[in-house]
C-alpha cells in the first residue's frame, strides 16, 4: 500500500515546542555560520495525533541533529497554516510539509524541497485520496454525493480537502452541491463516518493503513467510492533564504540517515519497510502546483 496525505489549513496557532539535548556542539557555542541561529528549528504538520508524531520526530530529530552537528529543536504546530506562517517569519529552518501545503510554502516562505520518503528499495513512495461510505449506502458513485454529508479532514489539505473537492467537480458537482463537513483532521473524518454522523468521508490511504493497523476501521463494513492518482510523499524542506552551503549541508544530513531513524516516522506515512530518504525537487510536486491552480487557490488559502 502506498503512503500518506494532506496540505495546509488556516488559521494561525501557536507551536508545541520540544527541545532535544544537543549531542555534539553546546547550543551557546554553535557556530552561526553552521548552525544558523545556533539552533535549527524543524517543523511538523499535525497530520495525525501530535501526542502520536512528537515520540516518532524525536527519534528523526535527534538523528539528523547527531548527523547535521547541530542543537535541533522539534517544533509540531497545533494548525496547518502555523508552520507556513512560522517559515514566513524565520522562525523556522527546516520544515516537513504536506504535497500541497508545500506548494503554498513555497509561494509565501521560498521553502525548497530537499527529501522525502523512501522504500527499502529506495523508490520514492506515494499516497492516495479517497472517499468512502457504507458497504449498504445507496450512494455509489461521486455524482451520488448531491444532497449528501462528506466529512473532510480541514480546510487545504491535499487528501483531506483539495483532492476530493477535486472528485467533486469532475463529477459535475458544486461544493455547495454537497453538505461538507470539515471534521478537524483525518482521524476525526474517518470516525464521523465509522459513528454514522455522515453520509460519506474522505480516507487517505496513510490514515486508512493506521486506522486499520490500530484495529479501528473495518474495512469491510464500507466501501471506497473515489481513489485519486498517487501523490508524493510529503517533503522535508528547508527555508530558501538560508545559506546555500547550508542548505546543502542539510540535505545531505538528511541523506545520511538510515532507515531505523526515520521508520517510526515511516510508520504514520504507511512506508513499511522504510528505506533511506530520497532527493527531490519542485519538478517532483509539479502536479500539485497544477492541482492549485485548477482548483484556483491561492496564498490567500493558508
Amino acid at each position: 500500500m502506498s503512503s500518506r496525505p494532506r496540505f495546509v489549513a488556516l488559521g494561525a496557532a501557536a507551536l508545541l515546542t520540544l527541545s532535544l539535548t544537543a549531542c555534539g556542539s553546546d547550543s551557546e557555542s554553535a557556530d552561526a555560520a553552521t548552525c544558523p541561529g545556533g539552533t535549527i528549528r524543524f517543523g511538523v504538520e499535525p497530520y495525525e495525533d501530535p501526542a502520536k508524531l512528537t515520540p516518532a520526530y524525536q527519534v528523526l530529530a535527534k538523528a539528523l541533529q547527531t548527523t547535521l552537528d547541530c542543537p535541533v529543536e522539534l517544533k509540531v504546530v497545533d494548525d496547518y497554516s502555523a508552520e507556513v506562517l512560522a517559515m514566513r517569519n524565520d522562525q523556522l529552518e527546516i520544515a516537513q510539509f504536506g504535497p500541497l501545503g508545500y506548494v503554498f510554502a513555497s509561494q509565501q516562505a521560498g521553502a525548497e524541497p530537499l527529501v522525502s520518503f523512501a522504500d527499502a528499495n529506495g523508490k520514492l513512495t506515494t499516497y492516495t485520496a479517497g472517499i468512502w461510505v457504507p458497504k449498504d449506502s445507496p450512494i455509489k458513485t461521486v455524482a451520488d454525493l448531491r444532497g449528501r454529508s462528506l466529512a473532510l479532514g480541514g480546510v487545504g489539505s491535499t487528501s483531506g480537502d483539495a483532492l476530493p473537492r477535486y472528485a467533486l467537480r469532475e463529477a459535475g458537482l458544486k461544493d455547495s452541491d454537497v453538505k461538507i463537513d470539515y471534521a478537524g483532521g483525518h482521524p476525526e473524518a474517518l470516525l464521523a463516518l465509522t459513528n454514522g454522523k455522515v453520509d460519506a468521508a474522505q480516507i487517505n490511504s496513510q490514515q486508512l493503513a493506521t486506522a486499520k493497523a490500530e484495529g479501528s476501521f473495518d474495512e469491510s463494513r464500507f466501501g471506497q467510492l473515489w481513489k485519486s492518482e498517487p501523490i508524493p510523499n510529503d517533503p522535508i524542506t528547508v527555508r530558501g533564504n538560508l545559506d546555500p552551503a547550508f542548505k546543502e549541508r542539510v540535505r545531505t544530513a538528511l541523506l545520511e540517515l538510515s532507515p531505523a531513524d526515520v521508520a517510526k516516522v515511516g510508520a504514520f506515512l504507511d512506508v513499511d519497510p522504510p528505506g533511506p530518504l530520497a532527493q527531490v525537487d519542485e519538478q517532483t510536486y509539479q502536479p500539485l502546483f497544477e492541482l492549485a491552480s485548477t482548483l484556483g487557490l491561492s496564498e490567500g488559502d493558508v
